[in-house]
């Protein structure tokens, strides 16, 4: 009978309970997944199986980032007694015909068993290498396998790491300590596919429960067990603040608690987290699920299981590392470096490696050569500690920053981010077309944050090309070739009719570059002033707001639940739609990339996307309709036009290309009228 390779449904639930009991067969070999991870593989459409006579005798499990354009491989498992078959080849030649717009296809496999001549023969390349998180520390080969579109971005992708506190139960499913039915849902937190994703960490109260264990032999035995986990050590002082809090709010919801010590191990696990600025925390406690509103609420902490964190790695990771909403309401403040204030700073940006102390302060210091024009940019948070110093220079049509350090801070990440498009930023306002980090020892979490931004390694720094042109693939290859060409690397080819996914990493990498000729898609969506106002500051605050650190790198907007042939991704045109026309509204101010729509009930997008910021619970709520549910659409990278286009001049141009015109809600546009429009928003005669 012949094999058939189906994309497995939601509804399909026997078949994924074969693909399920097929995997449980090569745990040793695959890594452990749980039941859940293959029914949401499934309803992401990242299951494909190999069935024969009604059996499944092969599948892939795999995920589709939304943040990043490649496929992530988790599984490729095929029954020992159907192997030689080309099943293997089948179902990844299967994955290429089913999503032939993604770049490529990643993958992770323990050395020590050997396969890369499978992998080679299933054309894919390696790709590096990484230690994975298990006991016994193993070697997993990155491999890739190329989709036939521009290798320049095959890079693009963050390095940062979703970090994960776990507390004693999953310890001792992890090391084995403790042999339960359950324990293979904290193990699949150490799968291979996991490594570059998820690093899993410790708290003190972790080591206090090992230490108030009676027996010798065992203590020790868990001691041993700790490294390979990542040590946090928060503020005691801190701690118990945060953990008196959660008491007072945990017996005000539930005043039937007893305050016992399995209690009080509770609240010191969620203190602890909040304190060392983290945001996860694995259990499988009962107790401590129960408290993950109370979490939530009071400290900022998930709560959540094991099965939770693979299932919604990319999306926890992202609100971890970037957290707009918690700069909202602080006082971050720039200003620049006074001369001789360089020793006060090396305390908060002090790096290993030959550029600690003295040496640090007097690279500052260096930085006020009359020769060359330098900026030195002091950030401090409300309490006036220094969080972030960068310098920079415009040399010709490259911008040099010789300075980019980050401090330890809860906020250290998204401070990173919003630094890097800071600069993009600064290097547009200015003319320039190359970016070039020249600090010999950057920030580590501005390294891990650098490939979202298109930032590439090249002799020794971290460059990013600014291509500044809204047009065809040609007319974007043909200024980044030239600039790539200058710094001795090869550029990417572009070409017309490019997939979305792909046209998407190309403007991503390039900013502010648009491949006009591309299947990215444009819309227009209309916005009250209110919410224009909130979000981009236009029409201006009474008060306004800083714009150094202006929630500006990602956002969200709410509407009613009806689909308007949204699609993902795509480029925005924001129209505020009420106001006196050409001063306050009926004017488009702005252009963004849409990442995300997604449409459900109110409380559950604000839960997915209140780091974001802006929104209340109520005012999302607000924006549902009959049905009770509500669309957010996540975007990021927000350019605000110099010149806003008027409804007037708006409509012009729509008539004048002979294009119809929607103001009424969110409508798809034709790219050259978004190109007309965006043109038009950046004229400046």
């Amino acid at each position: 009978m012949a094999v058939k390779v189906l994309l497995a449904s939601p509804a399909q639930v026997e078949l994924i309970d074969k693909a399920v009991a097929l995997g449980d067969r090569y745990t040793k070999t695959l890594g452990l997944l749980t039941p859940p991870a293959y029914r949401q593989a499934a309803k992401d459409g990242g299951l494909l199986v190999a069935v024969e006579a009604d059996e499944v005798i092969g599948y892939a499990l795999f995920g589709l980032p939304k943040r990043s354009a490649h496929i992530r491989l988790a599984h490729l498992c095929v029954a020992e007694e159907q192997r030689g078959r080309s099943i293997a080849r089948r179902l990844v030649q299967a994955i290429r015909q089913q999503y032939p717009q993604r770049l490529g296809i990643k993958a992770k496999c323990r050395r020590d068993y050997e396969l890369s001549g499978m992998w080679a023969s299933l054309g894919f390349v390696p790709h590096g290498e990484v230690r994975g998180r298990g006991r016994d520390g193993e070697i997993l080969d990155g491999w890739w396998l190329d989709l036939g579109h521009p290798d320049l971005f095959t890079e693009v992708e963050s390095d940062a790491l979703l970090v994960v506190t776990v507390d004693h139960g999953v310890f001792a499913d992890l090391r084995g300590l403790a042999e339960t039915t359950d324990a293979e849902e904290s193990r699949a937190l150490e799968a291979g596919w996991m490594t570059d994703l998820v690093e899993l960490a410790y708290t003190p109260q972790l080591v206090h429960q090992i230490r108030d264990i009676t027996d010798t032999a065992d203590r020790q035995h868990q001691r041993a067990a700790l490294p390979g986990l990542r040590q946090l050590t928060p503020a005691s002082e801190s701690v118990g603040e945060r953990a008196a809090e959660l008491k007072k709010a945990v017996t005000e919801s539930f005043p039937d608690l007893p305050v016992d010590a399995a209690l009080r191990r509770c609240l010191y696990y969620v203190a602890e987290t909040s304190c060392a600025g983290l945001q996860v925390l694995a259990t499988r406690n009962p107790l401590m699920a129960r408290l993950a509103d109370v979490a939530w609420e009071v400290a900022r902490v998930r709560v959540v299981s094991p099965s939770t964190v693979t299932l919604h790695v990319d999306e926890l990771r992202q609100a971890q590392v970037y957290r707009p909403a918690d700069l909202m309401g602080t006082e971050f403040r720039s200003s620049e470096v006074a001369p001789g204030a360089e020793d006060e700073l090396v305390a908060f940006f002090n790096q290993s490696g030959g550029d600690d102390g003295s040496a640090f302060a007097e690279r500052l210091r260096s930085l006020t050569d009359d020769t060359v024009v330098w900026r030195r940019e002091l950030l401090r948070d409300g309490e006036g500690h220094p969080v972030a110093i960068y310098a920079w220079a415009l040399d010709g049509r490259t911008l040099i920053v010789p300075v980019l350090r980050t401090a330890d801070h809860p906020l250290e990440e998204t401070l990173a981010r919003q630094l890097l498009f800071l600069l993009k930023r600064l290097g547009r306002d200015y003319g320039a077309e190359i970016i070039r980090i020249t600090d010999p020892h950057l920030s580590t979490v501005a390294k891990a944050a650098a490939g979202d931004d298109g930032f590439f390694e090249h002799d020794g720094k971290f460059v990013a090309l600014l291509v500044n042109v809204c047009g065809t693939a040609a007319e974007v290859e043909a200024v980044a070739g030239g600039l790539a060409r200058e710094l001795t690397v090869e550029a990417a080819a572009l070409h017309a009719g490019m997939p979305a996914e792909v046209a998407a990493v190309v403007e991503r990498a390039w900013w502010p570059a648009k491949v006009i000729d591309s299947a990215l898609p444009s819309f227009l969506v209309p916005i009250k002033p209110r919410w224009s106002t909130e979000l981009f500051d236009v029409p201006a605050m009474l008060l306004p707001r800083s714009h150094v650190l202006g929630i500006s790198r990602e956002h969200v907007y709410y509407r009613s639940s009806g689909r308007r042939g949204e699609s993902v991704p795509a480029r925005l045109l924001w129209y505020v739609s009420e106001g006196n026309a050409g001063v306050d509204g009926q004017m488009v101010v702005g252009s963004s990339r849409l990442d995300e729509v997604l449409i459900d009930t109110p409380d559950t997008l604000f839960s997915k996307f209140e780091h974001l910021g802006v929104y209340g619970r109520a005012e999302v709520q607000g924006a549902a309709d009959a049905s009770g549910r509500a669309m957010a659409l996540r975007f990021s990278d927000t350019e605000i036009f110099p010149k806003p286009v008027t409804l007037r001049r708006l409509t012009y141009l729509a008539k004048e290309l002979g294009l119809p015109l929607s103001l009424i809600s969110l409508s798809k546009i034709s790219n050259e009228l978004f190109q007309a429009v965006y043109k038009e928003g950046h004229r400046t005669t």
